[in-house]
């Protein structure tokens, strides 16, 4: 039986990297089989093309370029880490996925539709989220947060951006779980972390039911 697969999307310092671990661990804890992974990266070719998306080297050659190189990895990402977890019967849960290329590089950055959605087809086939978590903050305080999280690192290629870009990222989210509400949900990321880990696992435990998925892994012969 095919596992299920969850990501978590939102802009920056929103709490992505924290309820990534914190589900995949109360999943664990449920006795679920659980691979946690991430975007751009994952795997050993996805995490190469990481570097050089997120050092800003390929900014000069634009958005559509970008989404390309997510794109590579995402092929390599799903091939050699998503898709054989899932065929497993694992549960995927990802910080990251389509939906980052949709907004960043589609809505903001304006790259065609047509053209985000071919390389989807091209590089993620049957490999779709069963379920979309959407950490949702203001802008300037997801960027507050990121730049205690980094202390002496440098802001990458995307946190660097200004306030405007960030706003219009939030905008850009908020219409998903419009567009998809069958897969997209919205959690409100300002509340304290166990509160909205609180939020979380109920979305989880009411769609995607793991308790049901570990009785009949239980009881298959």
């Amino acid at each position: 039986m095919r596992g299920r697969f969850i990501t978590f999307e939102g802009g920056e310092g929103s709490g992505k990297s924290t309820h990534v671990q914190l589900l995949a661990e109360r999943l664990t804890a449920q006795g679920v089989d659980v691979v946690l992974t991430r975007e751009p990266g994952g795997s050993p070719g996805a995490e190469i093309i990481r570097h050089i998306l997120l050092s800003g080297a390929a900014k000069p050659l634009g958005a559509e370029t970008e989404a390309i190189l997510f794109a590579a990895a995402r092929d390599d990402h799903v091939r050699n880490t998503i898709a054989p977890a899932l065929a497993a019967g694992k549960w995927v849960v990802c910080d990251r996925f389509i939906d980052s290329t949709r907004v960043y590089q589609g809505i903001v950055g304006r790259v065609d539709h047509r053209l985000i959605r071919g390389l989807e087809r091209v590089t993620v086939g049957d490999a779709v989220p069963d379920l979309t978590i959407i950490l949702d903050i203001p802008a300037d305080l997801g960027l507050a947060r990121a730049a205690r999280r980094r202390t002496s690192r440098k802001a990458d290629r995307f946190e660097s951006e200004n306030l405007a870009f960030h706003e219009l990222l939030r905008q850009a989210y908020l219409t998903l779980e419009k567009l998809e509400p069958q897969r997209c949900v919205v959690v409100d990321g300002r509340n304290a972390r166990e509160v909205v880990a609180g939020d979380i696992w109920k979305v989880v435990a009411e769609r995607l039911r793991p308790y049901q998925s570990r009785a009949r892994e239980a009881t298959a012969p």
